[in-house]
């Protein structure tokens, strides 16, 4: 691992930005599904939502499902899925089924 010269408010930093890149990513792709990202890597929006819900509750704050994916998604998840999402196709459901059985 490389040498890593930072404190722990520069990490938290660091990841933050990190964060925001990647929900800011994420937001601007809506051609990318969430069946994708669970294909390919094993989460989702969802689940980055859900992450970030667990964090505020370690935290003692109350975030719920829908605001922690309101975070998440820039708008509310009804929205979203309104606009943006599809209808999976079988070979996606399929990929799905095999990778994340019970899911």
């Amino acid at each position: 691992m490389p040498e890593h010269q930072s404190d722990i408010a520069t990490d938290t930093e660091l990841e933050a930005a990190a964060f925001r890149r990647l929900v800011q990513h994420l937001r601007e792709r809506t051609d990318v599904q969430n069946i994708d990202l669970m294909n390919l890597a094993g989460f989702c929006r969802n689940c980055l939502s859900r992450w970030y819900r667990e964090a505020a509750e370690s935290k003692g704050l109350g975030l719920t499902d829908p605001e922690a994916r309101e975070i998440v998604y820039g708008m509310p998840y009804k929205e979203w899925q309104a606009k943006y999402q599809k209808e999976a196709t079988q070979e996606q459901k399929a990929a799905l089924a095999k990778s994340h059985p019970g899911h």
